[in-house]
């Protein structure tokens, strides 16, 4: 997620915009600890503000450039303290914070207490209409800031007092035992003043307080980042920079990374996977994320949200032959999913791997039984809607539908319904104009079972996309949170996760391992459990 030689950087964004090929690679961008990566890349949805970033490659660069008050651990994924002096509470409500000393922005401005408690209220503020505004909605005061409806009747949160430079206090409106552990997420990232004061070139050019900074970047071609030799932090770059180039099409940028004129692609397409470990002589990972991959449907949709709709998804879930997709087209690097969350949280973390049980099975006569006594399938076609740009979605896209189709004894129940590009398919997604289902791919923000149930599945949530509403789940959510036990709040996050399954809310798929590939002139490359390159401890020979 984030001393350039500025006339030959021009030169290749202008062909990689034309032609999709990446420059750089090779010896080009020189070696050692000044040796830049270049490394595949889609262009985010958003401006990079940390509080409207809420997908995945506009977080590649968020994780880059700014550093918050915890950081996931790039091998375990614990949330440990970055900035955090300490975090104290005796209730789980009201929490007393303490930013460590001698951090600064790149820009030489120091990072204090102001710099949190700004940015979380301007994350808040439903005028700045941020996307991640809702992680700020536990913090007290945040209906006033930003209410369901009407215009907000306060410009600040009441839950964030100043208590000295480098000290504050948060009061939030329900206990939150495990609060602390989500502040590693890019949401929570601080700000500098130059974010408030020139709003407009900041976002031409951001400013933080990570590892790296941004030197340039090209909409549709390219970014450049750097190394900042002044970053106080203990996980300094141990490489130059990174040019996140961009590609609507993996397959062009692995084949790219074959030539050498690519170091790194962390989405090895689905069609190479046969042959990625003979290609890269063992500069090949995979590795279990936190990362499942789901069919949304669009609630506000009449025909999608009728009364035995929960039989319908359960039919088409049953329709899914989910092994002989992850066998076939993804070579194993998928997992059949069991539930809605994902394994690497463990057992203790909530994850069941008996949850979804026989509505996740495999089963073309009872899935066709179950479609039918729904009435159907609406309108007579389906269409899953998906990005056509990264991720090889066509290919399993196509292999759900004839999956489905075979089950129905139908050619034409279901058909995929591709967009161009990532941010065009995000843009439809957030206006609420798909078709039918389509996919949700979710990688954790944070390594607790809330991040994968709350923010898609309760109601009005950041990232509900499909709208999905039940009061059961929410009520659950909101015990599980004040739930001041670990254990038993992971136990009422599962009873949620059961009103899940019993409406088939989403269908699941399949968890998945993060892949990637790199060049020979790179090494210590590694994914992170959110199946993103630790960027900064890449070396270049």
């Amino acid at each position: 997620m984030r001393g350039a030689r500025h006339a030959t950087w021009a030169a290749c964004a202008m062909a990689a915009a034309l032609t999709a090929t990446a420059c750089g690679g090779g010896g080009a961008s020189g070696s050692g600890v000044d040796g830049v990566v270049s490394a595949s890349w889609g262009d985010p949805q958003n401006p990079l503000e940390p509080a409207n970033t809420n997908e995945v490659q506009g977080g590649k660069v968020l994780d880059m450039v700014f550093r918050g008050l915890k950081r996931y651990d790039p091998k375990t994924g614990e949330a440990k303290d970055m900035l955090a002096e300490k975090i104290d509470t005796s209730d789980s409500v009201n929490f007393a914070i303490t930013v460590k000393d001698g951090w600064t922005f790149s820009n030489g401005e120091k990072v204090t207490a102001r710099s949190f408690v700004d940015a979380w209220n301007y994350g808040a503020d439903l005028r700045n209409n941020q996307r991640n505004a809702y992680f700020f909605g536990y913090i007290d005061g945040y209906t006033a800031l930003h209410p369901d409806s009407g215009d907000p009747t306060a410009t600040t949160l009441s839950g964030l007092k100043i208590t000295g430079e480098r000290t504050f206090t948060v009061k939030l409106s329900q206990k939150f035992s495990t609060w602390p552990d989500t502040l590693g997420y890019a949401a929570f990232a601080p700000l500098p003043r130059a974010f408030f004061d020139d709003h407009a070139g900041w976002l031409a050019k951001p400013v933080g307080n990570g590892p790296y900074t941004v030197d340039a970047y090209a909409r549709g071609s390219q970014m450049s980042l750097r190394r900042w030799d002044g970053y106080p932090g203990s996980d300094k770059a141990l490489n130059g920079g990174v040019d996140l180039v961009v590609y609507t099409d993996n397959n062009t940028a692995y084949t790219n990374l074959l030539a050498g004129n690519l170091d790194l692609v962390d989405d090895v397409p689905a069609a190479q996977l046969k042959n990625v470990k003979t290609d890269l002589e063992g500069r090949y990972i995979n590795t279990p994320a936190g990362i499942i991959q789901t069919l949304a449907f669009p609630y506000y949709d009449k025909a999608w949200n009728a009364p035995d709709g929960a039989k319908l998804r359960t039919g088409l879930s049953r329709a899914i032959n989910r092994q002989q997709i992850t066998d076939t087209i993804f070579q194993k690097t998928r997992t059949p999913a069991k539930d809605w969350t994902s394994p690497v949280l463990g057992t203790e973390g909530g994850f069941q791997d008996t949850l979804c049980g026989a509505s996740c099975e495999y089963d073309p006569a009872a899935a066709k039984k179950l479609i039918d006594e729904a009435g159907g399938i609406p309108g007579g076609q389906m269409k899953i809607t998906y990005n056509a740009d990264t991720g090889s979605h066509k290919d399993w896209v196509d292999a759900v539908c004839n999956s489905i189709n075979n089950a129905l004894g139908e050619d034409q129940a279901c058909v995929g319904n591709p967009i161009g590009t990532f941010a065009d398919f995000r843009g439809q997604i957030t206006q609420s104009k798909m078709p039918g289902p389509f996919r949700a791919g979710w990688q954790m923000d944070y390594p607790l079972i809330q991040n994968f149930l709350q923010p898609l599945y309760y109601t009005n949530a950041s990232s509900n996309d499909g709208k999905w509403s039940n009061k059961d789940f929410d009520r659950l959510v909101d015990r599980a949170n004040a739930e001041s036990d670990t254990a038993k709040a992971v136990a009422l996050f599962q009873q949620a996760e059961e009103v899940l399954r019993d409406q088939m809310a989403a269908i699941p798929l399949w968890y998945q391992n993060g892949s990637a590939g790199y060049s020979h002139r790179i090494s210590n490359v590694a994914l992170n459990p959110f199946s993103v390159p630790v960027y900064n401890e890449i070396k270049v020979a």
